[in-house]
């Protein structure tokens, strides 16, 4: 059985008010054609199908024509989509009844019937091309406060005892998933952030499941052979192959600019895993940096974008990303609107404009010189600190949810 693991489409995103659509639909439309042509028989989303909880018409629609199309041309593929931190989770499994028509399984939440886990809304069975049930998928969505288990206070007030509710949630899951499974593969997904992974700045929303930032990567039950995990964006693995981030599909930051996006297929046998294989994806339109290293005068900006020899007549949709470095020498207060200045004059789309650190700049301080405009810092980031002047602490799961929720009426108003 071979099965496609990947996560964090993000579709409806914009880099810089540059919509993304033409990319998402390039990737999406390549994915399918790895699907047919692996003979991918299930494909696993795990969250962040959206940028936004409230994605636009146009993400929606590109969102339902990719399923679609998989089901054409793979009418026994079984599809499982989980709700990530960026998904509003009543809004993806609102469809759940006509996406069932097409082999798609939605899970939002963690669902419990008078206190016990709904655990047949979890687990998706995976039949083989004879119709046998061959392998099942734990399907895990992001872990809101509301899902968790509650356990008895301890004495310490910290994050600790909600690590424990974390870990007994999967092992609740596990649980009641075993008299279905009875010994089959099993593939658990999963949405949050694993203890020593990599984060992309400026992409990646700092979720805590319950007030803790990341979980040990041993939440996992032994019992699943593989762990299909998303929320970072980079490749990476833990507990060997076993726990995996398979990556998001393009380049959704600057940070991102040297990963190497794609999907993760995935082969069981009998006995459960028996390779893993990382499958790159085309990257439909160049992500530059310049200079490749080190950095550049300003005064020299104009001459790397004209090295780069790009037709002036290229769309604005496939013309390049780039990415700055502005060594410090000789900034003034507005380099960076002479910046964007320089870009309007040649086919390229300036997303990102770093100044490199004076070597003597305190490591301890803000260095002095050139002040980050409002528009490039994360508004959680904004929320947080503001939060700690206030309060005198960081702010809880429960703060952060509403902070969500506000944010996400508010990109609806835009």
């Amino acid at each position: 059985m071979r099965i496609i693991h990947t996560a964090d489409w993000h579709i409806g995103q914009t880099l810089r008010g540059y919509a993304r659509d033409h990319e998402h639909r390039a990737v999406l439309d390549e994915l399918v054609g790895i699907v047919t042509e692996r003979e991918v028989d299930a494909l696993i989303i795990a969250g962040d199908v959206f940028d936004s909880q409230n994605p636009s018409g146009e993400a929606q629609r590109l969102f339902y024509e990719t399923l679609v199309k998989l089901h054409q041309a793979r009418p026994s593929l079984r599809i499982v989509v989980t709700a990530g931190n960026h998904d509003a989770a009543g809004r993806l499994e609102a469809p759940r009844v006509l996406l069932g028509g097409i082999g798609v399984h939605v899970v939002g939440n963690v669902r419990r019937i008078n206190g016990q886990i709904d655990i047949a809304r979890h687990v998706v069975p995976l039949p083989s091309t004879t119709g046998e049930i061959a392998a099942h998928v734990l399907a895990v969505s992001y872990p809101t406060p509301a899902c968790l288990p509650t356990l008895p206070r301890q004495k310490e007030e910290d994050g600790s005892s909600i690590a424990r509710a974390t870990h007994a949630l999967y092992e609740d899951l596990m649980d009641a998933a075993r008299p279905i499974t009875r010994g089959l593969p099993l593939v658990m997904t999963g949405h949050l952030h694993v203890a020593g992974g990599t984060e992309s700045e400026g992409a990646e929303r700092r979720i805590l499941v319950g007030g803790q930032h990341a979980v040990a990567p041993d939440i996992f039950p032994a019992d699943a052979c593989y762990v299909a995990l998303g929320h970072l964006h980079k490749l990476q693995t833990f507990k060997g192959d076993r726990v995996r981030y398979s990556g998001s599909l393009i380049p959704l930051s600057a940070t991102e600019q040297p990963y190497r996006h794609g999907v993760t297929l995935l082969t069981l046998g009998d006995r459960g895993v028996t390779s893993i294989e990382h499958i790159e994806l085309t990257r439909p339109v160049p992500f530059l940096r310049l200079p490749e290293k080190g950095d550049i005068r300003l005064d020299d900006l104009g001459d790397h974008f004209k090295a780069l020899d790009l037709d002036p007549d290229l769309p604005i949709n496939q013309r390049p990303f780039v990415h700055v470095r502005l060594n410090h020498e000789g900034l003034s207060a507005g380099f960076r609107a002479e910046a964007d200045r320089v870009a309007e004059s040649f086919p390229v789309r300036l997303v990102d404009l770093k100044v490199s650190p004076r070597p003597d700049a305190p490591t301890d301080t803000v260095a002095s010189g050139p002040i980050v405009r409002l528009s490039e810092r994360a508004p959680e980031d904004l929320f947080v600190t503001a939060f700690q002047r206030t309060h005198g602490g960081e702010p809880d799961a429960s703060h952060r949810d509403v902070f969500h929720r506000a944010l996400a009426n508010a990109n609806a108003e835009v």
